[in-house]
């Protein structure tokens, strides 16, 4: 399978992490040269430089021959435009990232009904982590190789994101603070207390176990 992503935001990478894992080409296209230059020498994925949003940079990444193009930018309107612009093109499918349930509505009057909500995904696990439950709609993202590991920052957590220096294929979706839904890219420190949300290859599970022991993960 080919699939093509807009961007370079943490979903977009952990998602094409796995796709690559799994044998699947994958092509990114991003805006920020130096921003690929990183990225090539960690990820065996194509690059195309550009603004996702302009129909000559997606026509780079062949819409005839993608099965998928993923909008997961963080602002609603530019991952709808995105699809929109990607479905004009001929792409087979387009999957738009949409946080806010009023541009979910939208995204089905357009038609664009691959969209997807990830923010409520993990809310919803969070609550059913609260509760002792499993997360349905999280269990539904995860596939194959991959797992989601939780556990609360220690005094010795806290501090810089990027401080935590977490085994490579191993990516923190987000962040719960006082009961606060937080995405990385919006946190510059983790804070003791913080409830961390890890996506991991399996082969990582057993090392971030015995760092943070007595914590919860969810296999498929």
């Amino acid at each position: 399978m080919r699939t093509a992503f807009i961007g370079t935001s943490s979903l977009t990478l952990s998602t094409a992490e796995t796709l690559l894992e799994a044998g699947h080409e994958v092509i990114i296209i991003e805006r920020d040269r130096d921003r690929i230059e990183t990225l090539a020498d960690q990820l065996d994925a194509g690059f195309i430089h550009g603004d996702g949003t302009a129909p000559d940079v997606l026509s780079d990444a062949e819409p005839e021959n993608t099965d998928v193009l993923f909008c997961l930018l963080e602002s609603d309107q530019t991952n709808i435009l995105a699809s929109l612009i990607g479905r004009s093109l001929g792409f087979k499918r387009v999957v738009p990232r949409v946080n806010n349930p009023q541009f979910q509505r939208i995204c089905t009057e357009l038609g664009l009904e691959d969209s997807v909500m990830p923010n409520r995904a993990v809310a919803s696990h969070l609550m059913g982590l609260l509760s002792g439950e499993k997360s349905l709609e999280l269990s539904s993202l995860i596939r194959g190789d991959a797992a989601v590991f939780d556990f609360i920052a220690g005094d010795a957590d806290a501090g810089p994101i990027e401080a935590l220096a977490l085994p490579d294929r191993c990516r923190i979706i987000c962040l719960y603070r006082d009961e606060t839904f937080l995405l990385p890219e919006g946190v510059s420190e983790v804070q003791a207390g913080d409830a961390v949300i890890l996506i991991a290859h399996q082969d990582n599970i057993d090392r971030l176990r015995q760092r943070w022991p007595a914590e919860t993960e969810e296999r498929p």
